[in-house]
């Protein structure tokens, strides 16, 4: 089995490509910025026509989410028009695709887990383009599955449990935003569920939604970050409003995970064990 990986170097790709690493029966080839240039789509094609697969896990992306709102050609680039060429590629060539996308395709308005089919209408700049990296790689490749997910956090890259430690080792206190609601992403634990539906061998296109079980906020996962840590810093609570941002962020995108737990029997662990989890390997 050959599997083509983007975003080698990201914590998503980097936790595939641990997994991947270990599983004997399949080669896997994961491309970077400099093998597959996301910003320049007019590349795309001939790039990978150099490759042959069965799988495709697109896991990069423009995720610069406030410099998005000043970037919106490149971020449109790597988030839209490249994927639509790699949707072209995977239809074209047998290529089964899963492609990574996120909860900012929705408003925040809901006061319910969101399901897959839920009304989209994203209010950023990177939640717009993901949206339409989403609709151009159904429209070229409809046998596609699509994975949204939130709040994604790894041992690898800068992320938020990252920054938190930093900065509670650094400072006596610190404020944390106390009102969106939605539910952290281990990436490993996403990229497992990955691996488990390419193992299954069994393929059911469309979208589906994968984040870690339970519902938090950002202070609240600041505070467990803080408990489990052990660190005496102070954190204050405080409204998006006090901390203005140039991409507005969606008040509520809790993922509904009843679809992928019902077709792939996919295992989702509660957000806060697989934060143990993480911190223990980090540190």
């Amino acid at each position: 089995m050959k599997i083509i990986v983007t975003g080698r170097n990201g914590q998503l790709g980097s936790e595939l490509y641990d997994i991947l690493s270990s599983q004997p029966d399949k080669e896997c080839i994961f491309l970077d910025r400099e093998t597959l240039p996301l910003d320049q789509p007019e590349k795309i094609a001939k790039a990978l026509s150099a490759y042959k697969a069965d799988y495709f896990i697109h896991a990069a992306a423009y995720t610069a989410v406030d410099k998005a709102e000043s970037e919106e050609e490149l971020a449109d680039k790597v988030n839209h028009q490249s994927s639509a060429e790699i949707a072209k590629y995977c239809a074209e060539n047998g290529v089964k695709i899963i492609a990574i996308s996120t909860d900012y395709v929705f408003d925040g308005n809901s006061s319910r887990a969101l399901c897959e089919d839920a009304a989209v209408d994203p209010i950023n700049v990177y939640g717009a383009t993901k949206l339409s990296g989403e609709q151009a790689i159904q429209k070229y490749d409809p046998n596609a599955i699509i994975i949204r997910t939130s709040w994604v956090y790894s041992t690898y890259g800068n992320n938020f449990v990252k920054t938190m430690i930093r900065l509670m080792t650094e400072r006596e206190e610190i404020s944390v935003i106390n009102d969106q609601i939605g539910s952290p992403t281990y990436a490993h634990d996403l990229a497992n569920a990955i691996v488990d539906i390419i193992n299954t061998e069994k393929w059911l296109p469309g979208i589906y939604h994968f984040s870690n079980e339970g519902e938090t906020t950002w202070y609240d996962f600041a505070a467990a970050i803080k408990e489990i840590k052990g660190l005496n810093c102070k954190i204050n609570p405080i409204p998006t409003t006090a901390y203005p941002t140039p991409a507005k962020r969606p008040a509520y995108s809790l993922l509904d995970k009843q679809k992928i737990k019902q077709h792939y029997g996919v295992e989702v662990p509660f957000w806060r064990n697989s934060l143990e989890r993480m911190l223990d390997k980090l540190y």
